[in-house]
């Protein structure tokens, strides 16, 4: 089995041998070979040729693998299921799978066995992406044309990971192809994008660009013209829109020697203007204006690859990546007739942000057909920005000119690793290795040593048992006090008060293989996680004056549960159907009176149901069915004046009697989705046409206390955000 970058070594005896060389979706190809010395074979395979039955030749089986809790998405199956607007998303396919909640209705969020969204490392091309979002959440920043493959790791971390205590996404995108050019793109209902790769020189370099971009700006103008025109004295104009890129370099300098250079760049922008006219003391006034929102990602990573021998290959990279989000109005007040003639200036901005420089060297060592060796080491130089706010006011007499928040932390962290995936006899298999990490901030020094194993037992040809145990650090949190992934969320590091998050999480598992390409696994987990903080009650960092860490409480949390998940693989059905029973929860020595209450997002009950239908090369479905229980939240469920009658000085008072103390509905929903595929001379055309939401479930966006329409009569109020959305995009691919 090769690694990430192509290498592999198989170690042999003297003798002849027939090799196979496969992969899915190929044509496997059989070399005879005499092996008396060292020998370098490459093969170049040719896509299958057989269209109506797929022969799957030396794919590993899941039962015979020394993973557990590990999950391969296929692309091909991201790009075919009914989606949100028609926005091909991995974020919201994997959200489907076991042991995977998504937060809130139609977000990108990822809530890994009862762990929060900061606690997923989430890597594109070996770079961290600390804010996965796009829209406030609804869609993920990842461009699925861009794509190569996704791998989610659940539990049971190999050693080479570290740094997160849930979930580890490790994305790559797509190389470019060393012989002629490809592309791809499509344009849909609120977004359209494209994708190019191809040889820059024939066989020694290539190169991959894709681009995306939404106009929604451009279709809310009309609307927003429309409510200006009913409205003389205010006018107001704004947009929003996102936009992303990736590109990679490809070059083959030798035999042993390959470079790569992969980026992102992507962007989130919402903007509005506002002229407002008014009659202050008799002259006409006019106050003007300008505000909005602006965060994205960047990410760079160049990377060496050398083949120092037959047996041992080394990946070098050195990466940058940063997060920004900043927020903030001005507004100018001046005379009707006199435009220059300011009364009043004022603004308000605030920034928040990290930047990481890092570098790394993994090294794959191949000793024994039997062995698979990796180690490892690198270093990270963060730049935490919390948050700083800026107040400017400025009047014919006064002026105010303040600044408040946290200032920038430097932090340094290091990590280095050594795994080794082996085989004893033919039953029995194990991935055990170390993880070390250390963190200096503040002149204050963490350390961490984290121990890994996962093992397999094959009971037969088809089934095998597993169990894993990891130790996992963090040593970053992240500030949110809202209930989807906003941009204003903080990214904070450890301090000498506030330390690093652990956790502990063991599992067993049982896989079986059967006939037709059905397989099916269940797992029980168990997970503790350490030093989880919370905002303290009221307390929010946008506008204090106050340090973060002034601002937070520390405790702890716990979630166990059972996945269970039945795949077909093969054929014209395929799919799967997942469910999940969990409990999570979190204990606060001054939340909640010390008593322990529900996470948000426990969730008793999830099942998914992710189905595609290949009718012909013409035509597939696909359909998407989703139940979960609701989610935790916490309500008043009494009223009370604390000092008598309001007539007399009294203030209303809610009496809240636990946290989390209340269940929204439950959620369910179904999608369904139709590819239309016709050939052309050039390439391919699709069209695609999906209803979200097929029976216009109500589901709860979030809950407020109002009034019955026309009483004084107080109810319970659901505010739900997304109904029956129809959507239709079309693509081409050559």
């Amino acid at each position: 089995v090769a690694n990430n970058y192509g290498f592999y070594s198989l170690t042999l005896p003297n003798g002849e041998y027939e090799v196979v060389f496969s992969f899915v979706g190929k044509e496997p190809i059989k070399k005879l070979i005499t092996l008396d010395e060292d020998i370098e074979l490459d093969i170049e395979l040719k896509p299958s040729g057989m269209l109506n039955t797929v022969v799957v030749t030396g794919e590993q089986k899941q039962h015979e693998s020394s993973e557990m809790s590990t999950i391969n998405l296929p692309m091909a199956k991201v790009k075919s299921l009914p989606v949100l607007l028609g926005e091909q998303d991995i974020i919201k396919t994997a959200q489907l799978l076991p042991g995977i909640q998504s937060g809130s209705e139609g977000s990108s969020g990822l809530y890994v066995r009862g762990g929060g969204p900061d606690q997923n490392l989430i890597m594109l091309d070996g770079v961290p992406i600390y804010n996965a979002n796009h829209l406030f959440g609804f869609f993920s920043v990842f461009n699925a044309d861009a794509i190569k493959n996704v791998k989610l790791v659940k539990g049971g971390f190999p050693a080479e990971y570290g740094g997160r205590i849930s979930s580890v996404i490790d994305i790559r995108m797509n190389e470019g192809d060393m012989k002629k050019i490809h592309g791809e793109g499509s344009i849909g209902l609120i977004s359209s994008k494209l994708m190019l790769n191809g040889p820059i020189w024939k066989d020694r370099t290539s190169f991959m660009v894709s681009a995306r971009r939404t106009y929604i700006d451009v279709l809310a103008k009309p609307f927003i013209a429309l409510a200006n025109k009913n409205n003389e004295g205010d006018k107001t104009t704004g947009g929003y829109f996102f936009y992303d890129v990736n590109a990679k370099l490809n070059h083959i300098i030798g035999k042993k020697d390959r470079i790569f250079f992969s980026a992102y760049l992507g962007d989130d922008k919402f903007k509005i203007k506002n002229k407002y006219t008014f009659t202050d003391a008799g002259t006409e006034t006019v106050e003007e204006g300008e505000g909005g929102l602006d965060w994205g990602n960047k990410i760079m990573a160049l990377r060496w690859n050398h083949q120092f021998g037959p047996k041992l290959f080394l990946n070098t990279t050195i990466n940058f990546s940063e997060y920004k989000f900043s927020t903030g109005f001005a507004a100018q007040v001046y005379e009707s007739a006199k435009p220059d003639s300011l009364t009043e200036n004022y603004s308000f901005e605030y920034l928040s942000g990290i930047t990481d420089w890092g570098g790394n060297m993994n090294f794959s060592y191949y000793p024994h057909p039997k062995h698979k060796m990796k180690f490892g080491l690198g270093e990270i130089y963060h730049t935490f920005k919390p948050g700083i706010t800026q107040f400017k006011w400025e009047e014919s007499s006064a002026s105010i000119d303040t600044s408040y928040g946290s200032s920038k932390t430097y932090a340094h962290e290091f990590y280095a690793y050594i795994q080794d995936d082996f085989a004893l006899g033919k039953r029995f298999k194990a991935n055990a290795g170390v993880h070390f990490s250390n963190f200096l901030v503040r002149k204050k020094y963490y350390y961490s040593v984290q121990p890994r194993v996962s093992l397999n037992y094959r009971l037969d040809e088809y089934s095998s048992i597993k169990a894993s145990y990891a130790r996992t650090t963090q040593f970053l949190h992240l500030l949110s006090n809202t209930s989807i992934g906003l941009p204003t969320d903080l990214w904070v590091p450890v301090t000498d008060s506030v330390a690093p998050q652990f956790g502990h999480q063991w599992a067993l598992g049982y896989a079986r293989e059967f006939k037709h390409g059905f397989r099916a696994s269940t797992e029980a987990y168990y997970k503790l996680m350490d030093n989880l903080i919370e905002y303290k009650d009221g307390a929010d960092f946008f506008g204090s004056n106050d340090s973060w860490e002034n601002l937070v409480e520390i405790g702890n949390g716990y979630s166990y549960g059972l996945e269970v998940l039945l795949e077909k693989r093969t054929g014209k059905l395929t799919g799967w159907i997942g469910y999940t029973l969990s409990w999570t929860n979190r204990t606060f020595a001054n939340i909640n009176n010390g008593e322990t209450y529900p996470y948000r997002y426990d969730r008793r009950h999830d099942i998914s149901v992710a189905l595609t239908h290949k009718f012909n090369d013409r035509v597939d479905v696909g359909l998407v069915w989703v139940y979960g229980t609701g989610n935790a939240v916490t309500l008043a469920l009494q009223q009370y004046n604390s000092l008598g009658d309001d007539q007399y000085g009294g203030t209303t008072v809610n009496h809240i009697e636990g946290r989390n103390n209340y269940r929204m509905p439950a959620y369910h929903r179904l999608d369904l989705g139709v590819n239309l595929h016709k050939k052309r001379k050039w390439g391919e055309t699709r069209w695609n046409f999906s209803i979200y939401n097929v029976y216009n479930r109500q589901n709860p966006f979030y809950l407020e206390i109002g009034y019955l329409k026309n009483t004084d009569k107080k109810v319970l109020k659901q505010i739900s955000l997304f109904p029956i959305i129809p959507s239709v995009s079309f693509s081409i691919k050559f």
